[in-house]
């Protein structure tokens, strides 16, 4: 059996391609794994709650984050070893995933917030206002009226 040899230079150089390779896929794989636009902007609900709780569900960067941190271990052994000759995209790529994926974590927390806040305003709302006689009075004959035409 015939042993190829291969120098250190080429195998590096087929390393650091290989690795290059896998930084990219995994920011690929991180933008596809980022919620849709129209399923961020787009509600099918009958109220408030149900539109922000079908967006909150919507606001899930899901496995973006454990792609983005696999490209950037790949890139971060990449840098050290200096085995890319121009790493400069792929650090521009790595900022604007990260920026897309923190400003998907804020709006999930906001959202989060008001999915809790609004239906506490709700019940603020209904219980505001002078609790009366005669608003107690009125509703009773609005009971009874409604009783009477049935």
């Amino acid at each position: 059996m015939s042993q190829a040899t291969f120098g250190d230079d080429e195998l590096f150089g087929e390393a650091a391609n290989e690795m290059r390779e896998d930084v990219e896929t995994s920011l690929a794989d991180a933008w596809a794994a980022l919620p849709d636009a129209d399923d961020v902007w787009e509600a099918d609900a009958d109220n408030v709650l149900g539109v922000l709780n079908g967006l909150n569900s919507a606001l899930n960067a899901g496995d973006a984050e454990d792609h983005l941190r696999d490209a950037k271990k790949w890139f971060t052994m990449g840098q050290r070893a200096d085995a890319f000759d121009d790493a400069d995209d792929l650090e521009a790529e790595i900022a604007d995933l990260e920026d897309a994926i923190a400003d998907i974590s804020d709006a999930e927390e906001q959202v989060g917030e008001l999915t809790t806040t609004i239906p506490a305003l709700r019940g603020t709302l209904e219980d505001a206002g002078p609790d009366t006689e005669a608003d107690d009075e009125a509703d009773a004959t609005d009971e009874d009226g409604d009783e009477a035409e049935a």
